[in-house]
């Protein structure tokens, strides 16, 4: 997958988990990244961390649930950067913010309040909604673009207790696979990629136990998946659901098959 020097590249919640892993991978990979987070001091440190080790982190203020905030960062980035090539949409709240034991105590649907639901859906489904809507006609102007959406498993969809989580992620799944037949005709792909089990962020409470922490997935194993999703390998490829944990396995037999093309 190799240099990916010159490819500039969007990631939503990228100060943490997940968005941290597939941005600090891109950035070793030579990308320029824009961490794109609400504007707080983490996202300032995260950027300057990055910027004092070389790499090429650029600083994004952007709240996934603000229409006029995710506008206005899309079009300052394209400004700044004289374009995007890849969009991550990947920031998102966990069940910890509706049930902190929901590992261990399930909630049952009826439980969980209005505004946690709403809040969830806000940022896991309505977020990645607004980011493609505002980076998708710079993308069609510009005659090319790149979107990978972080998904979850389907076991998660539908798993009890996981009231709006899990209905949220099947919403945004639905919603990536639209986007690929609505953008298939103007030279723009659409992935989705998860990490194939529950991985060790901050979504997982602190005190969970070491028998459960064990199991845990690193969210560095988003980072080959990202990588090969933004290299020249996956020119044409859309609407492919890419497990992270069996990566290598699925490049394989990616690459014993002809290649996707948009048409």
């Amino acid at each position: 997958m190799g240099d990916l020097t010159g490819v500039r590249v969007v990631v939503t919640g990228a100060t943490s988990g997940l968005g941290a892993a597939m941005a600090d991978a891109l950035l070793l990979a030579g990308a320029t990244v824009a961490f794109a987070s609400r504007p707080t001091a983490r996202l300032d440190a995260s950027v300057s961390q990055r910027r004092n080790q070389g790499l090429d982190a650029v600083s994004l203020p952007m709240d996934v649930r603000d229409p006029a905030s995710v506008q206005a960062a899309a079009d300052r980035t394209f400004k700044t950067l004289g374009g995007v090539d890849v969009v991550v949409n990947n920031a998102g709240i966990g069940m910890g913010t509706v049930n902190p034991r929901f590992l261990e105590m399930a909630m049952p649907f009826y439980e969980v309040s209005p505004d946690n639901f709403h809040d969830v859906v806000a940022t896991n489904l309505t977020g990645y909604f607004l980011v493609a809507r505002a980076f998708t006609p710079l993308f069609i102007e510009q005659g090319n673009g790149r979107f990978i959406n972080v998904t979850a498993n389907h076991e998660t969809m539908r798993r009890k207790g996981f009231v709006p989580y899990g209905p949220a992620r099947a919403g945004a799944e639905a919603l990536s696979l639209i986007m690929v037949e609505d953008l298939r005709p103007y030279g723009v792909t659409v992935n989705l990629l998860l990490p194939g089990g529950a991985t060790d962020t901050g979504i997982i409470p602190g005190d969970v136990s070491m028998e459960i922490r064990k199991s845990l997935l690193r969210p560095e194993v988003m980072g080959a998946p990202a990588l090969f999703l933004a290299s020249p390998e996956a020119n044409g490829l859309t609407g492919e659901r890419i497990v992270a944990r069996d990566f290598d396995d699925w490049l394989v037999a990616f690459r014993s098959r002809p290649a996707h093309r948009l048409s």
